[in-house]
């Protein structure tokens, strides 16, 4: 249970002044190592010299005065002065009697500089009003968490071999209660929904769009300013910790979008925060990105750092994150990120490299994984920045996985060709395996590519309507055999017609019968498939664990490779037929003889294909072929992937 409604409150050097700060903690605030500012910082409520009440602190070093101004106190900047610490660590604190759980307040702060006046919420507020209310709410965080056997479990279950297959979710509309002026879920509401449903598909792990409170729920998260906050519009902190705890008790991991790479610019934010450049760099071609129109920390600030580093830690500390996903990381690590020349400053070598950033990453991931054991993060990155995933020590970033984001522009550049243009551009597809073991790679089909005109998964396949889902079954197919963990937005799983919108559900009614049921069933196999065979995730990041068969059939538009398990006990045979055309006593080359098992076929009829090729399994003969000592002659299906499992004992046998 965490209960912050008790925290011991220290005498200040000015005796109307408790404090949560000891010495040690000011040394380490000024020294940039202070990783827990959520205990310190923000309001805690608590007792003082027997009163109730709340201690209030806030980081604004060129103030000349703050207070705190509330629903407690009329909003009146006289009532309650706050008192700057006298150790020059530009922390202001005070203690108000009276002071309650849900009470509204912010900051009212004069300048030091020039006067300006700001007022600012709490940076360090657990709970804000509803947007676009701006007020910060006074709240602790007690809860008792009953996901222990997930916890004592989580280096089991998060390791980096292990299956992660990971549904991403947009809470504000993966469901919505249409009947009910299509109002959003709540936290409480979508946890038995959603556990159940992801259980059921086979889902390792939910991937939430950032929950942190943002002011513009049409940024769906990305432009955050609560970095310490679950957005109120689904419910209460407990809420969301019920909604994760819910998950867990399921046996689903749960990561967050986490947004450090930059942050909004709504004037009750972080900019311009004690009418200095407090957060953000001051020079506009460090300090505000163009494509979002948003502010960019100031990385070399020690207070920024841990700012930033007490947040991640906070998700996972006090929410049971099991990993946080870090957004936009080539915008952190490049100082020309999508700037024209004059557009941006050169570090101290001349470089482009943000040294700030790169060094803040750094201590990012060694701080975590030292704290937190079995905890992962991942990187979106999309440059080919080196090392991303290798340890600090190695001269690395110290991220556990990183998005793929080539595989994704190819291979879905690729699908969405016609299979007439496909022999023309199957370097495409095949490229992403000469680099697929550089970095620990997740394939991600993500939210990213069913907006903005882009269209569903689905609409992005060329044909008519069951060549469109042929395709698209191919696509999961290909995803889920190739080297990498797997990853796909809610919707596509069962064939979402229409692109993502952020203000309405999921169209549900498609996944009742139909094409989109049959598709949502194969997605459903090929989850429990890759998460049980240790040939399909456990190697999915050393080249030991794949090998090509054959990827020169291009006027055929055919492909096969093997994927094998650590033991090399079990080989799987992929193969794929990317066009219309059925091809029958389709020669592959296979390294053992004997029977191979069929284990899937997408064309199947229970998945909505026309059923051909299907059989249990073939017997290799001993024809030498395609660089193999045998060969089994194929009926290859129209537009799908079929597999066949060896094992060692069936080697053994034969």
């Amino acid at each position: 249970m965490n209960n912050n409604t008790s925290k011991p409150l220290l005498p200040s050097s000015k005796s109307h002044s408790p404090s949560l700060f000891s010495d040690l903690d000011i040394h380490h605030f000024k020294n940039g190592t202070l990783y827990n500012l959520y205990e310190k910082l923000g309001s805690h409520l608590t007792s003082w010299e027997g009163e109730k009440g709340a201690y209030f602190s806030v980081w604004a070093p060129n103030a000349a005065s703050v207070s705190v101004i509330g629903s407690f106190n009329q909003w009146d900047p006289k009532a309650n002065p706050m008192v700057s610490r006298e150790d020059q660590s530009g922390i202001w604190e005070i203690f108000i009697p009276g002071v309650v759980r849900g009470d509204l307040y912010k900051y009212y702060i004069k300048s030091k500089a020039n006067g300006i006046v700001t007022v600012k919420g709490d940076p360090l507020s657990f709970l804000w009003e509803t947007p676009p209310k701006s007020a910060s709410i006074v709240w602790n965080l007690d809860y008792t968490w009953l996901d222990k056997e997930w916890i004592d479990n989580k280096e089991k279950n998060n390791c980096l071999n292990c299956p992660w297959n990971i549904y991403e979710v947009h809470l504000g509309s993966w469901q919505r209660k249409k009947e009910e002026d299509n109002r959003f879920l709540t936290y409480r509401e979508i946890a038995p929904l959603l556990a159940k449903y992801v259980k059921e598909m086979g889902f390792s792990h939910v991937e939430f769009l950032p929950v942190m409170e943002h002011p513009y729920y049409g940024s769906w998260g990305y432009q955050c300013l609560g970095y310490f906050a679950p957005t109120s519009r689904f419910g209460t902190p407990q809420d969301f910790m019920f909604l994760i705890d819910y998950l867990h008790r399921n046996g689903i991991g749960v990561i967050l979008d986490w947004v450090p790479s930059h942050f909004a610019t709504d004037g009750h934010g972080l900019g311009l925060f004690d009418g200095t450049h407090l957060y953000e760099h001051a020079d506009p071609r460090q300090g505000y990105h163009p494509d979002w129109g948003s502010y960019i920390f100031n990385y070399g600030r020690y207070e920024v750092k841990e700012f930033l580093i007490s947040s991640a830690r906070f998700w996972i500390e006090k929410y049971h994150a099991d990993a946080l996903r870090i957004d936009a990381v080539a915008s952190m690590l490049y100082l020309d990120y999508s700037r024209k020349p004059g557009e941006w400053i050169p570090n101290k070598y001349g470089g482009n490299e943000n040294l700030e950033a790169i060094a803040f990453l750094r201590t990012l991931s060694e701080t975590l994984y030292q704290e937190f054991p079995g905890i992962q993060l991942i990187a979106e990155e999309s440059t080919a920045y080196p090392l991303v995933t290798r340890p600090v020590y190695a001269g690395g970033l110290g991220f556990g996985f990183k998005w793929n984001m080539g595989w994704m522009h190819d291979t879905l550049f690729y699908f969405s060709l016609d299979p007439i243009y496909r022999k023309y551009h199957q370097n495409r597809l095949t490229f992403s395996a000469w680099y697929a073991f550089q970095e620990n790679f997740i394939l991600s089909l993500s939210h990213d590519e069913v907006v903005y005109g882009k269209g569903s998964l689905l609409r992005k396949m060329p044909g008519d309507t069951w060549q469109k889902f042929a395709n698209l079954r191919a696509l999961f197919s290909y995803m889920y055999f190739f080297p990498g963990h797997k990853l796909i937005f809610m919707g596509g799983e069962f064939g979402q017609w229409d692109e993502w919108y952020h203000e309405k559900s999921l169209d549900w009614h498609l996944a009742i019968d139909g094409f989109h049921k049959q598709l949502q069933s194969m997605v459903k196999y090929l989850n429990f498939l890759y998460k049980s065979e240790k040939a399909l995730h456990a190697n999915n990041f050393s080249p030991n664990g794949f090998y090509w068969i054959d990827f020169s059939d291009y006027e055929k538009s055919i492909i096969s490779f093997i994927r094998k398990s650590p033991d090399e006990k079990d080989h799987i045979l992929c193969v794929f037929n990317f066009t219309p055309v059925p091809r029958l006593n389709y020669l592959v080359g296979v390294p053992f003889d004997g029977f191979w098992k069929a284990i899937f076929n997408s064309d199947a009829s229970e998945y909505g294909g026309s059923g051909l090729g299907l059989t249990k399994g073939e017997i290799a003969s001993p024809l030498v072929w395609q660089g193999q000592p045998y060969s089994l002659s194929l009926t290859l299906p129209p537009l799908a992937c079929i597999a066949f499992k060896k094992t060692h004992e069936d080697k053994l046998k034969n």
